[in-house]
């Protein structure tokens, strides 16, 4: 007989909902991570009395309505909408891209001015079909926007140039000719009042949970305590990097406390310019509103990613794809191993999506 009916590697969201949901049905569940901390990268801890999101903001937001109302067993939301701003070189601009943005660029006043504007710089560059991430902006957004607000600002996240990127990377990009500064064309919004961290301490709670220790140091002891294991690593770490290494674009960030109530009067800036090395200073008071006397920031550089660093977005291009489907075979034919995430998948999710997906998995295993 084992320990428990479940072992759950990692406590973000992905883990924190699968093991709240088997709890729920009667299993014994424990979970366990490598950092020292639960929720994975939407961990969240007071620094002068203010929620900083350690590792990059995450604004939730969804379409989901089931997701909507799950989450909201768990913590109570407040109203923040993002609408980031755009810094070229001291010119500020509206994101995401919306008439605000048309006529600071263009001084034009009409939805009709704005897509004639395009239209026009989509004709002079010659495209028809985009065939990489600089075609596909510029037949969006034309060629000023796409090179004083995409093209450094995206070269600086991926470590590449436009004209080598795919073009599905940029094809979500909100491009509205209304006056919206909301970046998120989603019926639900908002961040945890008090935090993430607070939101996943609720998932867990009565869970066992142990932190700080490495699954696949001792994967053999660990997979003897549990009937199933639910693994939401890195895939191809699970595997001793027997096929290759994935790509991944990693993150860094400088944390400042300020002694000043307000620094640039919104949560998000992004810095667009190629020469400025980071590309955004996230104010973290503003995503709940806050009135403290002092303010944190965090510049945010972006890095190509190697074995050891805290992997970020998946480079998922042809060649990095092909190699996850050889390790997700493997995963396949791993007995009572589940693999789940954005690293046990090797996929960007948003939040509300990698809650749908452990859901999903819940219902697949009957524990929900």
């Amino acid at each position: 007989m084992k320990q428990y009916d479940y072992l759950v590697v990692g406590a973000g969201l992905y883990g924190a909902v699968f093991a709240q949901q088997a709890k729920q049905s009667g299993k014994s569940v424990l979970v366990i991570d490598k950092r020292p901390h639960i929720g994975g990268n939407v961990y969240t801890k007071p620094v002068e009395d203010i929620n900083v999101h350690v590792y990059g903001a995450h604004i939730f937001h969804t379409n989901d309505k089931e997701v909507w109302e799950y989450v909201n067993r768990f913590a109570e939301f407040n109203r923040f909408t993002n609408s980031p701003v755009a810094n070229y070189r001291g010119e500020l601009y509206s994101l995401p891209f919306n008439m605000y943005t048309f006529n600071q660029m263009w001084g034009v006043v009409t939805p009709e001015e704005a897509e004639a504007k395009i239209q026009a710089q989509k004709q002079e560059a010659g495209i028809t079909e985009p065939k990489n991430l600089e075609e596909q902006a510029i037949s969006l957004v034309g060629k000023d926007i796409y090179e004083k607000l995409i093209k450094g600002y995206t070269e600086k996240q991926w470590g590449r140039p436009c004209s080598e990127l795919p073009a599905f990377i940029i094809k979500r990009l909100p491009v509205r000719f209304t006056f919206d500064n909301n970046y998120f064309n989603a019926r639900y919004q908002g961040i945890p009042v008090g935090g993430y961290t607070k939101l996943v301490e609720n998932l867990l709670d009565g869970i066992e949970v142990r932190l700080s220790v490495d699954y696949l140091d001792e994967k053999a002891e660990w997979d003897a305590l549990a009937d199933k294991v639910v693994y939401t690593g890195a895939i191809d770490r699970y595997f001793e990097y027997r096929l290759g290494v994935l790509e991944y674009r990693s993150v860094r960030f400088e944390t400042e406390v300020l002694d000043t109530p307000n620094f640039q009067g919104n949560a998000a800036v992004n810095y667009t310019d190629a020469e400025t090395p980071y590309t955004r200073i996230i104010e973290h008071k503003w995503f709940e509103f806050g009135t403290q006397p002092k303010t944190v920031v965090s510049r945010e550089y972006s890095s190509e990613w190697k074995v050891g660093d805290e992997p970020y977005y998946p480079v998922n291009n042809e060649k990095n794809n092909a190699l996850y489907a050889q390790y997700k075979a493997l995963a396949e034919n791993e007995p009572n191993v589940i693999f789940g995430g954005r690293l046990g998948e090797y996929k960007y999710y948003d939040m509300d999506t990698v809650i749908a997906a452990s859901l999903a998995l819940c219902k697949k295993e009957g524990v929900r």
